[in-house]
């Protein structure tokens, strides 16, 4: 188990995948319109699950993890020029990602806050 792994727990990684996931939604956003695009996403379950227990470097892991937990989504209605993002659904898997990684985030921070003033002796 590494320092971060210690002090931060499942939420570094849990970060690092919300964080390829927004990227990954964005794209799919961006080209919405791009015909023979296929919208891609990552199961985030499977992924953190992965990412967890995996041993070594956390980038390569969850990089990893990234990979193998990744696919392409089905459309409940597709287009005619084989583009299969629906601009709905990508928007509010984007916002409900958004939220939880700003809710990630947070705890991060609180944590590392606590571990400062500890630190100060405060």
């Amino acid at each position: 188990m590494s320092l971060e792994d210690g002090l931060f727990g499942i939420h570094g990684k849990a970060l690092a995948l919300r964080s390829q996931r927004l990227s990954l939604l964005a794209s799919n956003i961006a080209n919405a319109s791009t015909p023979g695009y296929k919208a891609r996403d990552i199961d985030f379950e499977s992924a953190l699950k992965e990412a967890t227990t995996r041993q070594g470097k956390s980038a390569a892991d969850v990089s990893q993890a990234v990979d193998d937990s990744m696919g392409y989504r089905v459309p409940l209605q597709p287009s005619l020029d084989g583009n299969t993002v629906e601009l709905s659904t990508e928007q509010t898997l984007f916002a409900e990602n958004a939220v939880k990684y700003r809710t990630t985030l947070s705890f991060l921070e609180g944590r590392i806050n606590t571990v400062t003033r500890a630190l100060k002796g405060e």
